[in-house]
């Protein structure tokens, strides 16, 4: 049943991206030209702030989905609506302190945008955005049934659903009358939509949530989740931090600016698209992590942590390699060769994306287990570097400087938390295989990529259609060539063969 879950949930989760992807790149194309770079630049910067704001939540959220594996799996009906009541509350809660911190927040918004040109009022669009994740904390606490008991599939199939109407309604919104503020209305009708359709599946599926007669959760549990809480704070600052700041970092830079968070907002919705798509076949893997985890079986945990992290670090490699190359001939066709990004930046961009996808399968393994406050103080030492750095070097080297700052003060997650906590206390395995393994993976990127930029040295094509499909075809054979040379014989690949010719059998190919 754990893996039939997990097909499912990436089944949908993969055609779910790829339609938001589709659509989603049509809207952004047609936003950029009908309101201009400054408007998407404020709207990156939004994003960037309210997620700050997300601090708030705690990883709340987090901390009651892995309470509630160990419930599922024993079906304790009680517990879990206990434990969704308690959830519900909180979320009341955090809802109202984000709308009054992002209130607070108003009038300091235009020392953070700089003089901008646009035709709206930002104040009215700051607050638009606020109540987009507003609603979205009131009525999101049911998804985490649905997670818990890896039917993900669901939240998916709604997932395309509010993108194809929310985008074609902002598409046919911006084409008739060109206006920010409207395009964000959409969405926030469109996102309280979306939340009421996933409580509605839940209450369907698992009825018992809906009954009124409910226990308070105990203190026992009421401890663990506060207890985990208070270790996820300062993940979810350090978070912020590391990924989160960005667009105030260059917006605010003196050498940068809100335009150049506009040109930046693009690439990033890119490297977010592809970590999208890829994170379906995680996050569908997630459950089956915490229910194993739930069982004590150390020898299979460790067979589907290799496993995973072989499947991560091959997608997770082959993304990053496509984008650095194909990026440029895209955006050239896309938006235009205006809105391109120097290659040193789109470098530091690929490098990222792979960095921080690799680290998705030990994260996983981590939260699943529950630890989030034995490395509390990583996670704040990861955002002050971060920080520090990515000023010191926006200054020296212009926008490569904040990425690179990311990429330093990543490095801390993979010396100290992973090897100690996920090698040592969830795998029980020993520092010097996790030192091998990352070593390994690493070093394949790099000679991946080496071997792509190569071949790439010798091709001289001037045309940006021909040039993205000539450098798709060897970015899809060089990488995944290599890799498969690397990992045919092993058991972890083998997995995945066996997983392709079971599809087949379904569905009656060949």
């Amino acid at each position: 049943m754990r893996v039939k879950n997990t097909i499912k949930s990436t089944a949908s989760g993969m055609i779910g991206y790829v339609v938001a992807m589709a659509i989603g790149f049509i809207t952004r194309a047609i936003f950029v030209k009908t309101l201009g770079n400054e408007c998407t630049g404020i709207n990156g910067l939004f994003s960037n702030i309210l997620s700050m704001l997300s601090i708030v939540e705690t990883g709340i959220g987090t901390a009651i989905i892995v309470n509630l594996y160990k419930e599922v799996a024993v079906d304790n009906k009680e517990k879990i609506k206990s434990l969704l009541l308690f959830y519900k509350k909180i979320y009341r809660i955090v809802a109202s302190i984000v709308f009054v911190i992002g209130m607070m927040i108003l009038p300091f918004l235009k020392y953070l945008t700089g003089e901008v040109g646009i035709n709206e009022n930002i104040y009215v669009l700051f607050v638009l955005y606020l109540l987009d994740v507003v609603i979205s904390y009131l009525l999101t606490y049911k998804r985490s049934i649905l997670y818990a008991n890896q039917k993900n599939y669901y939240i998916n199939i709604v997932d395309i659903g509010y993108h194809l109407v929310m985008n074609t309604c902002q598409i046919a919104y911006l084409l008739a009358f060109k206006n920010f503020t409207g395009y964000v209305v959409i969405k926030i009708i469109c996102r309280a939509i979306e939340n009421v359709v996933i409580s509605i599946i839940a209450n369907k599926k698992y009825p018992y949530i809906t009954d009124s007669n409910v226990e308070q959760i105990d203190e026992v549990d009421k401890k663990s989740i506060f207890t985990k809480v208070k270790g996820l704070f300062f993940h979810r600052v350090a978070t912020f931090v590391v990924l989160g700041t960005d667009n105030i970092i260059i917006s605010t830079a003196p050498n940068l600016g809100i335009t150049i968070v506009g040109l930046y907002s693009n690439y990033y919705m890119i490297t977010e698209v592809l970590k999208g798509v890829l994170r379906q076949i995680f996050t569908s893997m997630s459950g089956g992590i915490g229910t194993l985890l739930a069982e004590g079986n150390k020898e299979k945990t460790y067979k589907l942590f290799k496993t995973i992290l072989l499947m991560n670090s091959w997608v997770f490699a082959y993304a990053a390699i496509s984008f650095y190359f194909v990026s440029k001939p895209f955006i050239s066709i896309w938006l235009g060769g205006e809105y391109v990004l120097t290659d040193l930046t789109v470098l530091m961009l690929a490098i990222n994306l792979y960095y921080t996808g690799l680290r998705q399968t030990y994260q996983s393994f981590k939260e699943a287990a529950g630890i989030f406050y034995e490395d509390r103080f990583v996670a704040i030492s990861e955002s002050i570097v971060n920080l520090v750095v990515s000023l010191i070097l926006v200054r020296a080297m212009g926008l490569p400087g904040v990425f690179l700052g990311t990429i330093i003060s990543t490095t801390l997650v993979y010396a100290y938390t992973y090897p100690k906590f996920v090698y040592g206390q969830v795998l029980e395995k020993s520092v010097k295989s996790y030192i091998v393994e990352l070593v390994k993976y690493l070093g394949l990127f790099a000679i991946s990529f080496g071997v792509v930029y190569g071949i790439s040295r010798f091709i001289s094509i001037n045309n940006n259609f021909a040039l993205a499909a000539v450098n798709v075809i060897i970015c899809f054979i060089v990488p995944n060539l290599i890799y498969f040379i690397c990992f045919r014989k092993t058991a972890e690949f083998k997995y995945y063969l066996e997983i392709i010719k079971k599809a087949k059998k379904k569905i009656g190919i060949f």
